[in-house]
């Protein structure tokens, strides 16, 4: 009698490395969205831009199109860099960090509607005031503006985001959770401060050779004072805003919510792009000008935010953000020129 032969059920191996990343579902979106952007800056930009932006204003749409899919090739490249650096290292779990499943849910939930609510207070009270509306961004941030910027419209912005993006949600989570449980502790300083200086290194690099920022026109004594006086401005009202915000607080909530840590990076991109919504340069005027407005603030934020995400993952510190990727570089390299003109220094 003929026996059968019995076949080897063996279940497939679990996909790892790129091709987990690239069959997950949330990237496939983001991918699809990010070319999404792309036909419509084609589709509808026309000849020009609808946008104040005197620090590029001979570049055309399509120009612009290029440097934000080379800025984005640069954070997949830095993103590579970051993992390499950390490989060694024991991933932090940032999911226990967060409640159980329902708490974080609902915090997540307040949270969001808190920083909904306080961006439309943003607009109200910018516009009462005759400045711009408090985005995340003070105007005429990174892409410069020809609108005037006063000292007092610079203090209260930086001011009213400390406050109300960084000194009350960290006062009302710090009753329950730890610093630790809020990412404001290094598991490991020294490679933190690897990756930090490492991540310092390569974005100066990109910025002074793509971006050629005026600090090095500035002359001494408008650099020894403009320099501290731009660090210390965008420290309170952009960097730690948007770190206690997103990285200490939502960011494991993010994770604890959807189990990945690629859709929690994409989540981290989105909430960071949100966040400057009322960026001067933006028009909503009409429906033309606020699709591309939409648009330009994803192909400008939404890499960033993820990159920063990255390194509070992978690290479980939201300061390595802080002083690789943000308070530095971009915002005092690049904007110590335009608090040197707010403030007409000498």
């Amino acid at each position: 009698m003929k026996l059968s032969r019995t076949t080897d059920y063996r279940p497939r191996p679990p996909r790892r490395g790129l091709t987990a990343l690239l069959c997950d579902r949330s990237v496939q979106l983001a991918i699809i969205g990010w070319l999404g952007c792309n036909v419509v800056v084609l589709a509808v930009a026309g000849d020009a831009l609808p946008f104040d932006w005197p620090a590029v204003a001979t570049q055309t749409p399509a120009g612009r199109l290029l440097d934000a899919n080379l800025a984005l090739a640069e954070v997949l490249l830095l993103t590579v860099l970051t993992f390499w650096l950390t490989r060694k290292r024991t991933p932090p779990r940032l999911a226990d960090r967060a409640p159980e499943r329902s708490v974080a849910a609902r915090e997540t939930l307040l949270l969001l509607l808190y920083g909904a609510g306080a961006l439309g207070l943003d607009f109200l009270l910018g516009r009462l005031a005759g400045w711009h509306p408090f985005g995340l961004h003070l105007a005429g941030s990174i892409y410069g503006t020809h609108d005037h910027v006063s000292p007092a419209e610079s203090i209260a912005w930086a001011a009213y985001n400390l406050l109300v993006y960084a000194v009350i949600p960290l006062l009302w989570f710090r009753r329950r959770y730890s610093t630790e449980a809020l990412n404001l502790r290094s598991g490991n300083r020294r490679a933190d401060t690897v990756l930090i200086g490492a991540v310092l290194l390569v974005e100066s690099l990109v910025q002074v050779a793509t971006l050629a920022p005026r600090i090095f026109e500035l002359t001494p004594g408008q650099f020894a004072l403009g320099v501290p006086l731009t660090f210390t401005l965008y420290l309170a009202g952009a960097v730690l805003p948007a770190m206690i915000f997103i990285y200490a607080i939502l960011v494991p909530r993010f994770l604890r919510l959807t189990g990945s840590p690629a859709t929690t990076v994409i989540l981290g991109g989105l909430t960071y792009t949100a966040l400057h919504i009322w960026d001067a340069w933006t028009v909503f005027t009409s429906p033309g000008d606020t699709a591309l407005s939409i648009v330009f603030l994803l192909l400008t934020y939404f890499a960033p935010g993820m990159f920063k995400t990255v390194l509070t993952v992978r690290t479980g510190n939201a300061w390595v953000h802080v002083w690789g990727y943000h308070a530095l570089v971009p915002h005092t390299l690049i904007d110590a020129p335009h608090m040197v003109h707010v403030f007409h220094l000498r």
